[in-house]
């Protein structure tokens, strides 16, 4: 009786590791955020096993249910669509339920957007804050002005069709001049990772339509006062 968290691709199916298969190979069911999606990965890794939808719309009432299956003996594993669950999509409810149960637990290293984000962005990682997605609407302009002080580097989902809002709310929260990375496609064929100012990047996603999953690496405060502090001794 246990619960596996089992990181998966976020793009390229080459990445899962061997024990991700394993696991995935000995577990009773696998709960899947969409099992669409979770279907088609276990299918190219010759897998065949029961899937259950869980996902940001049912886990509330599917969590109790999931506890007890697991109690009485079986074993799952929790996927999400792509990297690893609980980061930034559902997973962190089953996972508190299960610690209060006394059920086990045990996640695996694998696959997660932020940090090959991260590294490739340039900026120093050795402190970092992850912020996640943004509050759509309410909430969004106060978290702004609150990470407008932040020193450390801060990393952010965002969907495609908000980039560039979003790269604009930056330039007025944090300045024009504050250096940014956007990753999209990670691991992908059509991998882009795009270094620059706020100004910078946002003229070069602008004039186009932008697809794919995007992560937002942000320079914290500190470090363009470490730039500034640079140059003027140049």
């Amino acid at each position: 009786m246990k619960l596996y968290i089992v990181p998966t691709p976020i793009g390229n199916l080459e990445d899962i590791t061997l024990r991700a298969i394993n696991v995935l190979k000995s577990v009773d069911a696998v709960l899947a955020e969409d099992t669409r999606t979770s279907g088609n990965l276990l299918k190219h890794l010759g897998i065949s096993k029961p899937l259950h939808s869980y996902h940001i719309h049912n886990e509330h009432q599917t969590v109790a249910r999931v506890v007890e299956r697991i109690r009485k003996g079986e074993t799952m594993a929790l996927v999400s669509d792509a990297g690893t669950p609980a980061v930034s999509d559902p997973g962190f409810l089953l996972v508190r339920a299960c610690i209060r149960e006394g059920v086990l637990v045990e996640c695996l290293p694998g696959p997660t957007a932020f940090v090959p984000a991260l590294v490739n962005s340039g900026l120093p990682s050795d402190r970092f804050t992850f912020e996640g997605f943004l509050p759509h609407k309410k909430g969004r302009q106060t978290r702004l002005q609150n990470l407008a002080s932040e020193e450390r580097t801060m990393i952010f989902y965002e969907s495609p069709h908000r980039l560039v809002k979003a790269l604009q709310q930056f330039a007025e929260h944090f300045g024009a001049d504050r250096q940014v990375s956007v990753s999209r496609e990670l691991s992908k064929m059509f991998e882009e990772n795009v270094r620059g100012t706020v100004t910078e990047v946002i003229a070069h996603f602008g004039d186009k339509p932008v697809k794919g999953e995007i992560v937002i690496v942000v320079a914290g405060k500190a470090d363009e006062k470490r730039k500034s502090n640079d140059e003027d001794e140049d």
